[in-house]
């Protein structure tokens, strides 16, 4: 009996001791996020930030595990996003205005590009200077964007249009050629090839879009910190892309995408920090990843006064500044 009470004694000491001494449970380990963006094209400098994001852990330190999907010709960002295959994407604000005219619930959270980087491209000896040299020619672009008719209507000129094929070679080979690109890509290939080109930038007409990133409504409605973290890593790896060394970013797409070179990378990063398409106009208060909806409504008007929107809308019903960082707003 003796020897039992003792043990009893014993146990109790040991489930109750240890109580009075204990500390706090360690909270436990939250899971990051999972998290996907879907890019518009094949893993390039237009991506950096993201990519830079990535390799620094800017997002680990947000909470997030993202994965970048490269785009290309038919990756269907906007459906992905809507659908829910993709927590975001990127793609021009024109084109999501008129995907939430009919009726995709998405919603435009932050800026990639504050301009335009859409451009004409041009023999250096081509008589077209501007756009509106542009009349009575043949232009290859992609047909049905909105940027078409708006040249056409605000300049007062015609020109014909040849599907765009995403190659060179056509506009290599003829000297009248007039080619859809990006500023940051076609003039750095066409130099390569020992072509002396010239660009006319598409948004000096009046119309320019941003390159935006965009959410679900449901995303941003039930988890609105995931899309306040998911920007403010962007737009630090944007910053930490431009202002530092670019090489983590570079690395990372370099290993994704085979076709890329790290002569090209360096020639886009600095058409992106040249002309400020990233950063934007410091004199008009433009900064990274910044949205104005002004600037939002006064494409929807002009889509309106062309009349490819389904229905009409309001600025806040395609776009919100409330995930941008405070200084952004």
């Amino acid at each position: 009996m003796r020897f039992c009470a003792i043990l009893f004694c014993l146990v109790v000491a040991a489930l109750i001791g240890p109580g009075c001494a204990r500390k706090e449970p360690a909270p436990a380990k939250v899971g990051l996020r999972k998290i996907a963006l879907q890019t518009d094209w094949f893993p390039q400098a237009e991506h950096g930030g993201f990519y830079q994001a990535l390799a620094k852990g800017f997002y680990r330190e947000a909470g997030l595990d993202v994965t970048l999907l490269p785009g290309g010709p038919g990756a269907g960002i906007n459906l992905k996003v809507a659908k829910g295959d993709a927590d975001f994407g990127m793609n021009r604000s024109d084109d999501l205005i008129l995907a939430a005219s009919q009726g995709l619930p998405l919603l435009v959270v932050a800026a990639v590009l504050q301009h335009d980087s859409q451009v004409l491209l041009v023999h250096d000896a081509s008589p077209v200077k501007s756009l509106d040299d542009l009349a009575g020619r043949t232009v290859t672009a992609s047909v049905g964007m909105a940027w078409i008719p708006w040249l056409k209507q605000s300049r007062g000129i015609d020109f014909a249009l040849r599907p765009q094929t995403y190659g060179l070679a056509g506009f290599m080979a003829d000297p009248d050629a007039i080619q859809q690109g990006l500023v940051t890509n076609e003039p750095y290939v066409a130099r390569q090839k020992g072509i002396a080109v010239r660009s006319l930038m598409i948004g000096a007409s009046g119309f320019d879009a941003y390159h935006a990133i965009f959410c679900r409504r449901e995303l941003a409605r039930a988890e609105p910190d995931v899309v306040r973290a998911f920007v403010g890593a962007s737009v630090q790896g944007w910053r930490d892309y431009l202002e530092g060394d670019p090489e983590p970013a570079h690395a990372l797409i370099l290993q994704a995408n085979t076709q890329m070179t790290g002569g090209l990378l360096e020639f886009s990063r600095g058409e992106l920090i040249s002309r400020n398409l990233v950063h934007g106009d410091a004199a008009r208060g433009e900064v990274i990843g910044q949205i104005e909806l002004h600037r939002i409504a006064r494409q929807i008007e002009i889509l309106r006064e062309l009349k490819i929107l389904d229905r009409p809308l309001t600025a806040e019903a395609v776009a919100t500044k409330e995930f941008l960082p405070a200084t952004r707003r």
